[in-house]
């Protein structure tokens, strides 16, 4: 038995209605990733020969989701007459299989590759025809408990079917099951529809192996590892764990969260030593940060790839872009749509960039938009600075070359170049090319009107002067 294949089945059928969504149960996201993903990264190390999901509810949104996943095969459980119909329902699917099928629920996306390793180890070990997941809980309630015969487990009795004493028991069943494939189908269609909501549940079998004479083992999980999601607050409940488990991780790898409580960081996201993390961050998607940045409170980083010693200060907003070494972002500062800062530019106050790289040494300190651009090196773009990147129908691209300077509320019509080390005066609209070391200038003489301001007062104080 120790070398026979593994394979894994995963319930993903469920409507959820607590949740109250039209979105199926296992689309819902933990710590902003769907849950179901959890469970399939928990099954990745077991090297499954095969696995199955089985869905029903929303089938068609969780097989788009899951579609990128090749090796997945889809099972349709119509109608939805709980969890014993929905594991008969791969029957024509693995049927004919042998060896070890491990059971999942679609929406327990808590329990680790560990637990799910030993699972198999020990079904394995135990010669069993089935292996149960259970865990002991403060407050049982909704789960069914574990009846034993001394250490050996007897049968699963549901919450609702329970007697007051059997509803004091702790030990609790997950709804994680390892069994052998042998046999499996044919007890399946055996069980029976006995208890109080009137469906075929797994649990049953337990009662049904030991009744037979065949071994049930157990393995016992921690309590947070079997939360199911079945509402609106569990979900909040199983984020708040994910990234609990995320932060204690980070901070052992040597980051610093100064209020962990308050820092969202996403599964995935990697994070450098000796970066410093000030309170309320977010951190989101496939985010890399190096080494001893420090990311100011408030930022919010999606998608995003930052070197070392960047500093992002406080409520700036950074998607889908690439920040280089010893960069500083901000305050206010919005990049998006694949923004390129090279090394020691700076993006300041109230700047926005969108698909525009600005060069090494660059800065941008003050209330510019800078769109569809190309930047130089040592480039200084003036406060109130646009690129007109939009005709109408079509982005044009403004291009400005090393050293150039770009004075203050000046608008670039797209498509234009700034040439090296070329000036632009304060207030210019630069619509034609500026060749380098050139200064263009597009405002008028300043004319000064002497008295303009009395003459007026007077005309409002007396219409008739």
């Amino acid at each position: 038995m120790s070398d026979s294949p593994v394979h894994v089945v995963i319930l993903a059928a469920g409507k959820g209605t607590r949740m109250k969504s039209s979105v199926p149960k296992v689309l819902h996201r933990v710590a902003g990733v769907p849950m179901i993903d959890y469970v399939l990264s928990a099954a990745a190390p077991v090297a499954a020969r095969s696995t199955t999901v089985v869905i029903g509810h929303g089938a068609d949104a969780v097989r788009e989701y899951l579609c990128r996943h090749s090796d997945l095969t889809f099972v349709v459980q119509e109608p939805q007459l709980g969890t014993g119909h929905a594991l008969l329902a791969t029957e024509p699917r693995l049927g004919r299989e042998v060896g070890t099928l491990a059971l999942l629920s679609g929406d327990v996306p808590l329990l680790t590759p560990d637990t799910l390793m030993r699972l198999v180890s020990t079904h394995r070990a135990a010669g069993a025809a089935a292996t149960v997941v259970t865990a002991q809980l403060p407050d049982p309630a909704g789960y069914g408990r574990v009846l034993r015969s001394g250490q050996q487990i007897a049968r699963i009795v549901e919450d609702r079917d329970a007697t007051p004493e059997e509803r004091a028991i702790r030990e609790v069943n997950a709804g994680i099951y390892a069994f052998e494939i042998e046999g499996l189908f044919e007890a399946l269609r055996r069980l029976a529809a006995a208890n109080a909501q009137r469906e075929y549940y797994l649990p049953d079998l337990v009662a049904a192996f030991v009744g037979a004479g065949r071994p049930v083992a157990t393995v016992s999980a921690e309590a947070d590892e079997i939360r199911g999601v079945n509402s609106r607050a569990d979900l909040e409940s199983a984020s708040r764990l994910v990234r609990m488990r995320t932060n204690d991780a980070l901070m052992a790898s040597g980051v610093t969260l100064e209020d962990a409580a308050t820092a969202y960081i996403e599964r995935g996201v990697q994070i450098g030593p000796d970066t410093i993390l000030h309170p309320h961050v977010s951190l989101e998607g496939a985010t890399s940060i190096g080494s001893a940045c420090e990311i100011h409170s408030g930022a919010r980083i999606v998608n995003s790839r930052l070197g070392n010693r960047v500093v992002v200060h406080n409520h700036s907003v950074i998607t889908d872009s690439i920040i280089e070494d010893d960069a500083q972002v901000g305050p206010f500062a919005r990049l998006r749509s694949q923004a390129v800062v090279r090394p020691r530019a700076r993006v300041g106050n109230f700047v926005e960039m969108k698909q525009t790289e600005l060069g090494a040494g660059s800065k941008a300190m003050h209330l510019a938009y800078l769109g569809d651009s190309t930047i130089g090196e040592r480039v200084n773009i003036g406060a109130g600075t646009i690129t007109c990147n939009y005709d109408g129908e079509r982005k044009q691209r403004t291009t400005i070359e090393d050293g150039a300077f770009i004075g203050s509320d000046t608008q670039l019509v797209a498509p234009v170049t700034v040439g090296r080390d070329a000036y632009v005066g304060t207030g210019t609209t630069v619509r034609e090319d500026v060749p380098a070391g050139a200064l263009a200038v597009s405002a008028g003489r300043q004319r000064n009107i002497e008295g303009w301001v009395d003459r007026r007062r007077r005309r409002r104080e007396d219409p008739r002067s």
